[in-house]
C-alpha cells in the first residue's frame, strides 16, 4: 500500500494512504479530542471538537474525516485550536442541563471529562436552552433529549450495528432532537431494547430504566424471600466497576456482595443455561429427525427475539421455543424451589443480574407470568446498577472473600459459563447434541470453529454420518445478513446462534462503562471478557450441560425428561409477530 509522508506538530511521519489525520496522530501518541467520533461507527464530523490546523487550508479541518495528503503540515495544539475547542465545548455546555452532580453519568461522562481536560471552568453564554420532557415509556431505555449533544452515535449504532434504524434527527435549531419516527414513544417504536444507544452515548441522553429502588424496597421487606440470580457474563465484567482489569473473573466475590446487600439466596443463571441446553438439544434433534423448521434459531437473547418479531415474523416458527436461561430459572424458583422450601410463590422476589437492558422488557412479557399474573422474574438489574448498589452500600468489592452459590440451583457446568460470549450458546449446545447423536462421549469439548465470531461465522461439522451446517452472528446487521440467506434459500443451515449485542452478552447494553480512553464496543475488552469465561469453563470438572448432576436430579424428581409435557409447560414459550409500531 502506498505510504504518505507528512508532518504533525513538527514530527515527520509516514502512514498508509486513506489514513485520517486523527488516526495518523494516534500513531505518534497524539490524542486529538473528539465527541461524535467512534471507531466502530461511520464518520459523522458533527461535533467539530477534533479540528486541527492544516497549513495552506482556509479553515480548520476535522481530523476524524480528513485524510492525509503528501506533504501536509498539521498542527493539533496551537493556541487558536485550543481556543476553538474550548469555545465549542462551552457552547455545548451552555445548552446542557446543569445537574452534573446528580446525573447518572457523573464522573463517566465524555462531555464532562473533555470540558475538564480542555480547561473549561465557567459558563460564558446565556440564552434560551432546549427543553424536552424525559421520555420513559420504554421498559428498558430512558431518553433524555436535554442531555443530547447531537453527536448521532445512537443513530449510527442503531442503524449500522443493529440494523434497526429506529432513531433519526428531526427539526432544526433549538427544537433539533433525536427520536423514533414521528417522535413516537420508544414503547411504540421498533426499538428492540438492546441498550446499545446507552453504550455509545457520551453523556446521559440514553440510560437504562432504573430498578434499584424497587429492589432496595424488596430487600427491606421482612416478608419477602429475595433471590438473586447472576447471568454468565456478569462474572467477567463486574470487576471493571471497581478498578479491576477487563476480563478479571469475579464470580464468587459477586455472590458475597449480594449476600452483604441482603439477598436471602443467590443462585446462578448458569443452572438455567444448562437446562436450556438440554431442552434445546432435545428440540433440535427432534426437528433434525423430522427435517422440519430448520434451521433452529436460538432464543436466549430477548433483543434478538423482539427484532425477529418485528422484522422477520415469517421465521418465528424456526425460533427455539425454549425460554431464556433467566426465565427458566425464575420459573423453577416459583415452582420447584417454592415447593421444596415450602414457600408461597407470592413471597418470593426474584432479581436477575443481567448484562442486558432488554431483559427488563422480557420480564414484562405476558407469557412470562403465572396463570394468576404473577411475574416469574420480579426485577432486572444491569451490571452497572449492581455496581452502584454495591458502592452505595459501602462494600469494598476488591477485598471480598469468595462464597459459593446456594443449592440446588447454583451448580453449573462449564458449558453454561460460555453462554456469555458469542458462539458460546452454539458450543454448549454442540457438546450435548453431538453426544446425543453419536451415543459416544466427546474427547475434545472445544468447538473452536464457532468461537470469536467478529460479526458472523459459519462452520460445518460431520456428526453421526450427517453434515451439520451452523452459523453464529452477533449484532443484528449480521443477523439480517444470515436470515436473508435463509429466506432466499442461498444457505441451508441446521442451527444458528443469534445475539443482539456485539460480542454477545459480554457486550450487552447494561455492562460497565469502559475505562478512560477505551470505548464500550472495544473488541479487545470483549475478547478479555470472553477469555475469562472460557478459562472458567476449562477449570470446571463438569463441562457438559447434560452431565450437571442437579439437572439430572431436577428431571428425575420434577420434570420427568427433556421435552416432557411438564417441561414444555414450564420451560418453553411462544413468540408473536409485531407490526412496525410494536403492538405487543
Amino acid at each position: 500500500m502506498k505510504t504518505i509522508q507528512l508532518t504533525i506538530d513538527n514530527l515527520p511521519i509516514s502512514v498508509p494512504e486513506k489514513t485520517t489525520i486523527m488516526e495518523a496522530a494516534q500513531t505518534i501518541g497524539i490524542h486529538i479530542p473528539r465527541l461524535c467520533y467512534h471507531p466502530d461507527l461511520s464518520v459523522e464530523g458533527a461535533c467539530r471538537i477534533c479540528v486541527v490546523e492544516v497549513e495552506g487550508a482556509r479553515t480548520f479541518q476535522t481530523s476524524c474525516s480528513t485524510e492525509v495528503q503528501a506533504g501536509m503540515n498539521i498542527r493539533t495544539n496551537s493556541p487558536e485550536i485550543r481556543q476553538a475547542r474550548r469555545d465549542l465545548i462551552e457552547l455545548i455546555l451552555d445548552n446542557h442541563p446543569r445537574e452534573c452532580q446528580t446525573c447518572e453519568r457523573d464522573g463517566q461522562c465524555e462531555l464532562q471529562n473533555l470540558a475538564y481536560s480542555l480547561g473549561v471552568r465557567e459558563r460564558l453564554f446565556e440564552g434560551k436552552r432546549k427543553q424536552f420532557p424525559i421520555e420513559n415509556s420504554s421498559l428498558s431505555v430512558v431518553r433524555d433529549s436535554e442531555k443530547c449533544i447531537l453527536c448521532h452515535r445512537c443513530i449510527r449504532v442503531c442503524s449500522e450495528i443493529q440494523g434497526v434504524h429506529n432513531l433519526s434527527q428531526m427539526h432544526r435549531g433549538v427544537k433539533n432532537v433525536v427520536a423514533p419516527a414521528f417522535e413516537a414513544p420508544l414503547k411504540d417504536s421498533v426499538c428492540i431494547n438492546c441498550g446499545q444507544c446507552i453504550n455509545v452515548c457520551p453523556t446521559a441522553a440514553f440510560l437504562e430504566q432504573r430498578s434499584t429502588d424497587e429492589v432496595w424496597q424488596a430487600l427491606a421487606d421482612p416478608g419477602k424471600h429475595v433471590i438473586a440470580q447472576i447471568a454468565p457474563s456478569i462474572r467477567a465484567a463486574i470487576g471493571e466497576g471497581f478498578g479491576l482489569a477487563p476480563g478479571t473473573p469475579a464470580t464468587l466475590q459477586t455472590v458475597t456482595a449480594l449476600r452483604r446487600l441482603g439477598f436471602d439466596t443467590v443462585f446462578d443463571t448458569n443452572f438455567g443455561a444448562d437446562l436450556t441446553v438440554v431442552e434445546e438439544a432435545h428440540e433440535f434433534i427432534g426437528r433434525l429427525e423430522k427435517n422440519e423448521n430448520l434451521p433452529l434459531l436460538t432464543s436466549c437473547s430477548p433483543g434478538w427475539i423482539k427484532y425477529l418479531e418485528h422484522f422477520f415474523p415469517e421465521l418465528i416458527p424456526h425460533a427455539s421455543s425454549c425460554s431464556s436461561p433467566m426465565t427458566m430459572l425464575s420459573v423453577l424458583l416459583k415452582t420447584y424451589y417454592a415447593e421444596i422450601k415450602s414457600l408461597d410463590p407470592k413471597d418470593i422476589y426474584v432479581v436477575g443480574i443481567m448484562p442486558c437492558t432488554a431483559k427488563k422488557f422480557e420480564i414484562q412479557r405476558p407469557e412470562h407470568r403465572t396463570a394468576g399474573g404473577l411475574p416469574y422474574t420480579d426485577a432486572v438489574l444491569t451490571t452497572r446498577e449492581l455496581i452502584w448498589m454495591i458502592k452505595a452500600y459501602g462494600i469494598d468489592f476488591t477485598k471480598l472473600s469468595e462464597e459459593d452459590f446456594d443449592s440446588p440451583l447454583g451448580f453449573s457446568s462449564g458449558a453454561a459459563d460460555i453462554f456469555g460470549a458469542t458462539g458460546g450458546v452454539m458450543e454448549a449446545a454442540l457438546r450435548t447434541v453431538v453426544e446425543k447423536l453419536t451415543g459416544e462421549s466427546l474427547k475434545n469439548l472445544n468447538f473452536t470453529q464457532v468461537r470469536n465470531a467478529e460479526g458472523l461465522k459459519e462452520a460445518s461439522l460431520k456428526v453421526a454420518g450427517k453434515t451439520l451446517n451452523v452459523a453464529v452472528a452477533n449484532g443484528l446487521t449480521n443477523a439480517r445478513a444470515i436470515l436473508e440467506k435463509v429466506k432466499s434459500g442461498e444457505k441451508q443451515y441446521h442451527l444458528i446462534e443469534l445475539m443482539a449485542c456485539p460480542g454477545g452478552c459480554i457486550g450487552g447494553g447494561g455492562q460497565p462503562y469502559p475505562p478512560a480512553g477505551r470505548h464500550i464496543l472495544d473488541k479487545e475488552i470483549h475478547k478479555l471478557r470472553a477469555q475469562a469465561l472460557y478459562t472458567i469453563d476449562q477449570k470446571k470438572q463438569v463441562r457438559k450441560s447434560h452431565d450437571n448432576p442437579y439437572i439430572k436430579e431436577l428431571y428425575e424428581k420434577y420434570l420427568s425428561h427433556p421435552g416432557s409435557e411438564k417441561a414444555r409447560h414450564l420451560l418453553h414459550t411462544k413468540y408473536f409477530p409485531r407490526n412496525p409500531r410494536g403492538v405487543k
